[in-house]
């Protein structure tokens, strides 16, 4: 009796990449993936083959706009968590964050903020974005050399949120190991460990992505802002002024005697958005369940997984590529 194969899911489909992609990754260098099974290096990076072409995509079409802001991560980096809060930050004068209808109630962040080269250019070579209304709001985990030109050269704003790298390591082997298929196994820790110092990681290598927007954000730091995880974790009412003071809407005394920062913090934690029903049962267009994206959220939790010989291998390894810019984690 022959057993049926599940469907593939379509963030792991080829079938349908344009014949330029197609044409682009034969000439690429390649390595292997942590879910689709083939990594193709652009411009420095890696990606799977369907994040590569909206990435092309993107570079093409999208046109920036000055009130522009987006949000820039590494994958597992508090992607979610920052959707949330930015939404939130930048929406509260439609939406009240104790409302009942407020969006983050019933959507997921990764609705509401979606990724340029994975939900929009992903989806169509050219897409229409004349139903987003002013100040636009995105998301990426483009690195810094690969944003359209038209982001780097207009004043729209770019958040930056990193983690530290053995946290960002952790969580990105349970979460694709989520996404992987039944077929496939596992990928043991010791290989995602191998393959993400080598540089060899969603958008990696990690520290190149990191210090491209380290030095812009020292460079011209009206245009990119630079968050730590950790921080945000330690201070979240002191980050969400700094983040509100950056993009041009900061908090009034009537905002913060009402106690507004702490109710955004509270809506957006951690806690809150893993148990809401749309963040348990609902799904992306591509496939993926939301509840995917929420694992623990914890500062540390490298502790847990990471031998000694692990742990000082990766702090070797970052201490030499951060060496001279200033940047610790």
């Amino acid at each position: 009796m022959q057993i049926s194969q599940p469907p593939v899911p379509k963030y792991l489909k080829k079938d349908e990449l344009t014949q330029e992609c197609k044409d682009l990754i034969s000439s690429l260098p390649t390595e292997r993936g942590w879910v689709a099974s083939t990594f193709y290096k652009y411009q420095g990076f890696w990606h799977p083959c369907r994040h590569l072409q909206g990435i092309i995509s993107c570079q093409k079409h999208f046109r920036a706009q000055e009130t522009d802001t987006i949000l820039v991560t590494t994958p597992k980096s508090g992607t979610t968590w920052l959707k949330a809060i930015l939404f939130t930050l930048m929406n509260r004068t439609h939406f009240h964050h104790s409302a009942d209808n407020h969006p983050l109630l019933s959507n997921s962040p990764h609705a509401l903020v979606p990724f340029l080269e994975i939900k929009l250019f992903l989806e169509g070579e050219n897409p229409d974005l004349s139903s987003f209304t002013s100040p636009r709001l995105f998301s990426t985990h483009m690195p810094y050399v690969s944003l359209p030109k038209s982001v780097r050269d207009s004043q729209c704003k770019l958040v930056y949120l990193c983690r530290d790298p053995k946290d960002t390591l952790i969580s990105l082997w349970f979460f694709t190991n989520k996404l992987r298929l039944q077929n496939m196994g596992s990928r043991s820790l010791e290989e995602a460990f191998e393959l993400f110092c080598g540089g060899v990681s969603m958008y990696g290598p990690f520290w190149d992505h990191v210090l491209g927007y380290w030095e812009e954000s020292l460079k011209n730091p009206r245009k990119v802002l630079f968050l730590k995880y950790e921080e945000m974790k330690d201070q979240p009412e002191h980050q969400l002024r700094k983040l509100s003071e950056f993009l041009g809407c900061p908090f009034s005394e009537e905002e913060e005697k009402e106690g507004v920062l702490q109710g955004i913090v509270k809506l957006c934690s951690f806690d809150n958005l893993s148990n809401l029903k749309i963040n348990k049962v609902g799904k992306l267009p591509s496939g993926e369940d939301y509840s995917v994206f929420f694992r623990k959220g914890e500062v540390g939790d490298w502790k847990n997984h990471l031998t000694m010989e692990m742990v000082e291998h990766l702090d070797k390894i970052c201490k030499e590529k951060f060496d001279g810019s200033g940047l610790r984690f």
